[in-house]
């Protein structure tokens, strides 16, 4: 391995475990909850992540350039949840366009087992023939859609290491409750978890993320189980406490109720704050002489 690409997944991958956030919905979803002013949603969570995954528009427009975690550039699109078919994808952005933007991995997705199965592996294929020259690690994406009952270990195995064969240097892929090992085991490259659908409780995420970290991954590509929780920062301090602490499910679930015992103390003492005094001689306006104009649009 040359010293770029080697560089690049030690940064991606720090210490041998991953925490990537994805924010990446909206390249098929449109403006998906929590998502629509994705610069303020992700604010609090850049110190806790190891890299952020997210398409060349909403990287431009609303994440900082002071950024100093690695950037996973998704690079496939061209459907919608409008569409009649999810796995119609293309390559949509170029490699160059993810040098110039200093990405330090790129990311697409493989429908395998869909009608679009063969454009979908070609898709990977030729991306890491245009990446590998430039020491840039392609991740693929498992993805099956709408078709979530594909998600059992058969699937996945025959999906992860097909991709790893066309030359992914990373594959993301969902948990299974049975069987994950032998889709680890399967697959010659790391391997990390997809958040897949919003779960019911915290502890539910806690529990299959722990349950891949035993047994073979690497770490977790996951959103919207962080950034659509009501307390989103206590929610990722607990899933780094899984990945890079090695801590249970139950342990993380005490990491995250201690910070959002914190939150909501450090929340209290704001709005509890005496306000200071005001001037002599001043006299407040009265309310209804006031006109409120709507706020330009900030991104």
């Amino acid at each position: 391995m040359d010293w770029g690409m080697a560089n690049r997944m030690a940064r991606l991958i720090p210490g041998g475990r991953c925490y990537f956030l994805a924010i990446d919905h909206g390249y098929f979803q449109g403006p998906t909850t929590k998502l629509e002013r994705p610069g303020e949603t992700i604010a609090p969570l850049l110190p806790y992540i190891d890299a952020l995954f997210c398409t060349r528009g909403v990287l431009r427009s609303a994440v900082p350039t002071t950024l100093e975690k690695p950037v996973i550039l998704r690079v496939s699109g061209g459907t919608s949840m409008t569409g009649k078919d999810l796995a119609h994808e293309a390559v949509t952005t170029s490699v160059e366009e993810a040098i110039r933007l200093n990405a330090s991995a790129v990311g697409l997705s493989v429908f395998i087992g869909s009608d679009y199965e063969h454009e979908t592996i070609v898709n990977l294929s030729r991306l890491v023939n245009e990446s590998e020259p430039h020491g840039i690690p392609v991740m693929a994406v498992t993805a099956v859609g709408r078709e979530l009952e594909k998600r059992d270990a058969r699937y996945l195995a025959l999906a992860t290491r097909i991709c790893a064969e066309q030359g992914a240097r990373v594959v993301k892929t969902y948990w299974c409750e049975e069987g994950f090992e032998k889709v680890v085991d399967g697959c010659p490259v790391p391997v990390v978890i997809a958040g897949g659908p919003k779960c019911d409780t915290e502890r539910e995420v806690f529990e299959f993320v722990s349950d891949g970290m035993q047994k073979g991954a690497i770490g977790v590509n996951l959103g919207r189980n962080v950034w659509q929780h009501p307390q989103p920062v206590a929610m990722i301090m607990a899933l780094r406490a899984i990945i890079h602490e090695d801590v249970s499910a139950a342990e993380a679930q005490e990491v995250f109720e201690s910070a959002k015992a914190e939150e909501t103390r450090a929340a209290r003492a704001k709005t509890d704050a005496p306000k200071p005094d005001m001037p002599k001689g001043d006299t407040p306006k009265a309310e209804t002489a006031r006109i409120d104009r709507p706020k330009a649009k900030v991104w």
